[in-house]
């Protein structure tokens, strides 16, 4: 199994032009399976979905997107904890200047919707890479969102995590497996899956390990529509609420490597919030 986690690496030289961005282990998807499988939205219809940026660590052409995350209070998003690390970065966050979120903006080339500086970032100090529990963050805003780009989030025992449950990801990353990133946000419509075909698919290595108590996945048994590079920290959203952060897999798209996603209700155990407290971006 080679282990994909679903972020940009910092380029090497700040590259001119998409195509330049170097990739992070990245894996050809089956050939229909193309947000592999996705399709373009507009931002309108998952407004809580952001882009994670750096213009100096990433370049402007795709304006310094490499990650994504999820507004889940008026001032807080999450994302991926593997998002803020160095071999992501090149430095620890607090050192990045231009760290920002960008909100509201469907094409990263337009000048649709916000720039908001990111003031503070906190990163899970349990996630450890190697076996991809507890992969997630909470970057607080220097400015808040608007009311109606905060999502719901899903609470344990919600219904909306229960298998065969319809669900979307939302991303600006790869669209095909093969280096080709989006400028418009797409999506991908997805299942969640039961935690045993997870657990079949990632038995436990130095790739990754599948744990039901913190992670999710979603696809198709039999491959198709899925989360990619640069995907990272983005939103998996079903019945209306948050479930997932877009966190890891092998490949994308391919058959019996469904995506793996971190979940929602044990990052509201691990912060001692409450579905309530987290749509006011309580901490």
């Amino acid at each position: 199994m080679r282990r994909l986690v679903r972020s940009l690496v910092r380029p090497l030289v700040l590259a001119a032009a998409a195509a330049a961005i170097p990739l992070a282990s990245a894996a050809p998807a089956a050939a229909d399976s193309v947000v592999v499988g996705g399709f373009p939205v507009d931002i309108s219809q998952g407004p809580w979905t952001v882009a994670l940026s750096s213009r100096d660590r990433f370049g402007g052409t795709r304006a310094g997107q490499f990650c994504g995350g999820v507004a889940v209070g008026r001032s807080t998003v999450l994302t991926a904890a593997h998002c803020l690390s160095e071999e992501v970065l090149g430095a620890p966050p607090g050192r990045v200047r231009d760290l920002k979120v960008i909100v509201g903006r469907t094409d990263l080339r337009s000048r649709q919707g916000q720039e908001i500086r990111v003031s503070d970032v906190w990163v899970n100090p349990a996630y450890g890479s190697d076996g991809n529990a507890g992969d997630f963050a909470v970057l607080s805003l220097a400015e808040p969102v608007a009311a109606d780009a905060v999502v719901p989030v899903a609470a344990d025992g919600d219904p909306a995590y229960a298998p065969g449950t319809a669900a979307t990801v939302y991303g600006w990353g790869d669209a095909t497996g093969a280096g080709d990133y989006a400028y418009v946000l797409r999506a991908a419509r997805v299942r969640v899956l039961p935690d045993e075909m997870c657990a079949r698919a990632y038995p436990g290595s130095a790739e990754g390990t599948y744990r039901a108590d913190s992670m999710l996945c979603a696809g198709e048994a039999e491959g198709g529509p899925d989360a990619c590079q640069g995907d990272s920290g983005g939103p998996l959203v079903a019945e209306g609420r948050l479930v997932g952060l877009v966190s890891w897999g092998s490949g994308c798209g391919e058959p019996g490597s469904p995506g793996v996603y971190t979940r929602v209700s044990e990052i509201l155990r691990t912060l001692g919030w409450s579905g309530a407290q987290s749509a006011t971006g309580a901490r």
